[in-house]
């Protein structure tokens, strides 16, 4: 068996790495893969985003599986365009990717089905927005309507912050077209989580609760970043909790795709606030997160490509999730200058020494082969795992790891899972 893997970061090695564990044992494939995933079968040098190269790579290789790993893809139909040749595609619909790909469908989608989440108000126009803000009580969170790389969410601490936010997005079109429609919701109180659960719009099979650190710096300060860090089980998620997200959260969600005749075979992934009231939605995402996926996928005991596979053929309910009772925790290495900007062709040394310590993994994401090196490509660089008896163990292992690695320029946060053992 094939399997074609799209994308590039920590998050596809974490996917290949899961799917080459496989009894089946699948001749993996990634597009365009880094020096992690070179390890784990062929790199080819397309991007996910040109449907057509994508198109014509799937007729040359003829995998038996494509398997989505970043969002902008589905966004642009690319699960619609591979299904219509006769692929089977891990991916939603791009009708089932609006849920990310704009926040102001997702916000509609989940009034419409009564999901908990946030008021809010939508805007074109900066005046109009500008005067609500004069207008509103209580923090407010200012949100992009389009996909900005996990970076157009502005988490106002004043009026003066979310007015300059909307300056950027509205005036000064911060995130381009990405920016021509903003949200402007309630700021909830509470702690994030994220949930993903597996769907082929009939059944749900979810994942251990996950928690995630988006600032750069301890303390979650500093700017947003696509992720410095994730672990699980998340403890705020007690099995009551969960048991609401499941009831109040996925499966109306899942049922409202299904009245809409929206197509959805893939990762449903909510991002939530655990408030006093209950949780609530703060976004959908339509794949595998990431860093998430890192925290999560090596505790997975399940053949994920019998998962994927059950998925893709709406047979989902054939299969029973199963995990490796220790908690994982993941950090994330990320270059100098991250996240305004990254540094390219640092060589990385202690790879081998971190990955051979027990139960640690460490996946590739901004890394390249250079004259037979890695070598650092991109924001974040990589992401070490580890597994413990209990959260301290595993954060432990983890730094452990993240120790053993060098590069110029490395900066990681201190305090990843901090907040479980608080």
């Amino acid at each position: 068996m094939k399997v074609l893997v799209l994308g590039g970061g920590g998050r596809e090695h974490a996917i290949g790495a899961a799917l080459a564990r496989s009894p089946r044992k699948p001749v993996l494939v990634f597009a365009p893969g880094n020096a992690g995933t070179a390890a784990l079968g062929r790199c080819l040098p397309v991007k996910p985003t040109d449907l057509p190269a994508v198109l014509d790579l799937c007729h040359r290789e003829d995998p038996d599986l494509v398997v989505v790993g970043p969002e902008d893809p589905l966004c642009l139909g690319l699960a619609d365009l591979l299904e219509g040749k006769g692929f089977k595609v891990f991916g939603p619909s791009m009708a089932g990717a609006r849920l990310e790909g704009s926040k102001v469908f997702a916000k509609q989608f989940m009034t419409k089905y009564l999901l908990p989440t946030a008021p809010y108000r939508v805007f074109d126009d900066p005046d109009r927005a500008r005067a609500y803000l004069k207008e509103v009580e209580g923090p407010v969170v200012v949100k992009a309507d389009g996909l900005c790389a996990g970076k157009g969410v502005v988490v106002a601490d004043d009026s003066a912050e979310a007015l300059a936010a909307v300056e950027d997005m509205l005036v000064r079109r911060a995130f381009g077209d990405a920016g021509a429609r903003i949200l402007i919701e309630e700021r909830l109180q509470g702690q994030e989580a994220s949930v993903l659960a597996v769907t082929d719009g009939r059944t749900i099979a979810v994942l251990d609760p996950l928690q995630d650190h988006k600032r750069i710096f301890d303390g979650d300060r500093g700017p947003n970043t696509g992720g410095m860090g994730a672990y699980g089980p998340a403890p705020i998620v007690t099995p009551r909790v969960m048991e609401q997200i499941e009831r109040d959260v996925l499966v109306p969600a899942v049922h409202g795709l299904g009245r809409e005749r929206i197509r959805y075979r893939g990762i449903l992934f909510a991002g939530l606030m655990i408030t006093k009231g209950g949780p609530r939605v703060l976004e959908f995402n339509c794949r595998f997160g990431d860093p998430e996926t890192q925290a999560v996928l090596p505790r997975l005991r399940t053949d994920l490509l019998e998962v994927m596979l059950a998925t893709v053929e709406e047979r989902l309910s054939e299969v029973e999730m199963e995990w490796d009772p220790r908690p994982a925790v993941c950090v994330v290495m990320a270059s100098a200058g991250y996240p305004a900007s990254a540094e390219h062709g640092v060589p990385v040394e202690g790879l081998e020494e971190a990955a051979a310590r027990p139960d640690t993994f460490v996946f590739h994401a901004g890394t390249a082969m250079q004259d037979g090196r890695v070598v650092t490509a991109g924001g974040r660089v990589l992401g070490v795992t580890a597994l413990g008896a209990d959260i301290a163990a595993a954060r432990d292992a983890a730094y452990g790891g993240v120790h053993c690695i060098r590069f110029r320029g490395a900066q990681f946060r201190n305090d990843i899972a901090e907040k479980a053992l608080r």
